[in-house]
């Protein structure tokens, strides 16, 4: 669909829906996380909440970044010019993996004292740091999600929120099925969504 022809107000209400939609999903992350590790106790839970404020700031970022990249795409593509969306495009997701960069060697090397400097208890400095590295070390992959949706949002294909839904569900079915080390595969889940995410996106700049 063309949405630099015909009325504003729907353009506006076909692109907000899928967006608001898709930050509702994001929001469910957590509380998916927080279900499935309960069952090992009170200090994965805490875990998991100390490690998601933490991820506040990755998502801050990342948003930051995903609406600069929906208003280049966007624009480019208003210009009738999907070479230089695409180019636009390349470079948001370039940004994005140097800006996550910072984020995953803190959680690499410095997860433990993360959740010491929040006042985690001793489980979860043995045990729940690996949660901590695990999402910390590859938030790229969170960033990630965030700007292939906003390059696709600014493309005018706003139908693609399936980063954040997908991995609820993928994540909701893999712990019930296999329910052993919840921390480990809450966090390693999230790699399957951003890999698919960046071959629809491939397969879009090669149409064009």
């Amino acid at each position: 669909m063309d949405y630099t022809q015909g009325s504003i107000s729907r353009a506006i209400l076909l692109l907000a829906v899928p967006m608001m939609l898709e930050m509702a999903m994001e929001s469910t992350f957590a509380v998916v996380d927080i279900f499935f590790v309960s069952s090992l106790g009170a200090s994965a839970v805490a875990t998991v909440g100390l490690t998601e404020s933490v991820l506040t700031l990755v998502y801050a970022v990342a948003i930051g970044l995903s609406m600069g990249t929906t208003a280049m795409v966007a624009r480019r593509i208003g210009e009738k010019n999907p070479k230089e969306a695409a180019d636009a495009a390349v470079q948001a997701i370039i940004v994005a993996l140097v800006a996550s960069i910072p984020f995953a060697l803190a959680g690499i090397f410095f997860a433990k004292d993360i959740l010491r400097l929040m006042g985690a208890d001793d489980w979860a400095l043995t045990h729940g740091y690996r949660f901590t590295a695990w999402m910390l070390g590859t938030n790229g992959v969170v960033v990630l999600l965030f700007v292939i949706n906003a390059i696709f949002r600014g493309a005018g294909d706003a139908k693609w929120m399936k980063g954040p839904t997908e991995k609820s569900f993928l994540e909701a079915w893999w712990l019930r099925r296999f329910p052993a080390n919840p921390l480990k595969w809450g966090s390693v889940l999230s790699l399957a969504d951003a890999e698919e995410l960046l071959i629809e996106f491939r397969k879009s700049t090669e149409a064009t």
